[in-house]
Order: structure tokens, then C-alpha cells, then sequence
């Protein structure tokens, strides 16, 4: 996982899996960004080869601590494995998703 602020939005970038090792250290991390007042995220994830469903379950949780402070996550990148994912869970229609970072950043700027 690798992150960068655009202005007031967080971009955080996850790579290979997000699964039973991984989620809990993503949730982690989001909640500090949270707790320490960031409210605007995008999640790329072009470089996430798999996600299982406890990944699915630490970005939902994220979503929600958000949604309680009248933030936004919105995803982008998602294809293959992942994107089939997100389609079979229905995740696809919960979630803001865009192609690239640079759509979902214009997106979330407006």
C-alpha cells in the first residue's frame, strides 16, 4: 500500500492481495488517516491481483466510518479477478467506481 494527497484527497494505492494478512493492516491504517481528520479517499486498485472477502469487508468498514463523517471513497483501477469480485458481491453497485485516478479524482472534486 502506497499513498498520495492530491489537495484535500487521500489516493491510496494497494498492490497483489488484500485478504485475511493484508485487510486488517489497510482497515488499520485507513482509520488513522480518518482519525486524523481525512474524510476524501480514492482506493486504486489496478495493481490488486485478488481480493477475498475479508478485503471486501475492511473497505466496506471504511466506507461506513466514513459515511459517518460525511466523507467519500470512491475506487478505481478494478479489473479481473477483482472486478469479477466486486460484480458477484454486488460491491460494484454499493461503490463510486471509476477506470482511472484521474477520473475519480475529477469526479470527487466537483
Amino acid at each position: 500500500m502506497n499513498t498520495e494527497k492530491v489537495g484535500e484527497i487521500r489516493i491510496v494505492r494497494l498492490q497483489g492481495r488484500l485478504g485475511e494478512v493484508s485487510a486488517p493492516q489497510f482497515e488499520e491504517k485507513m482509520k488513522e488517516y480518518i482519525g486524523g481528520g481525512e474524510v476524501r479517499f480514492i482506493v486504486d486498485l489496478a495493481e490488486l491481483e485478488y481480493i477475498s472477502s475479508a478485503g471486501l469487508r475492511s473497505i466496506l468498514s471504511t466506507a461506513k466510518d466514513l459515511k459517518e463523517r460525511n466523507g467519500s471513497l470512491f475506487l478505481s483501477g478494478l479489473k479481473g479477478a477483482v472486478k469479477e469480485v466486486f460484480e458477484i458481491s454486488h460491491f460494484s453497485d454499493i461503490f463510486k467506481i471509476y477506470q482511472t485516478v484521474p477520473e475519480a479524482l475529477e469526479a470527487m472534486e466537483k
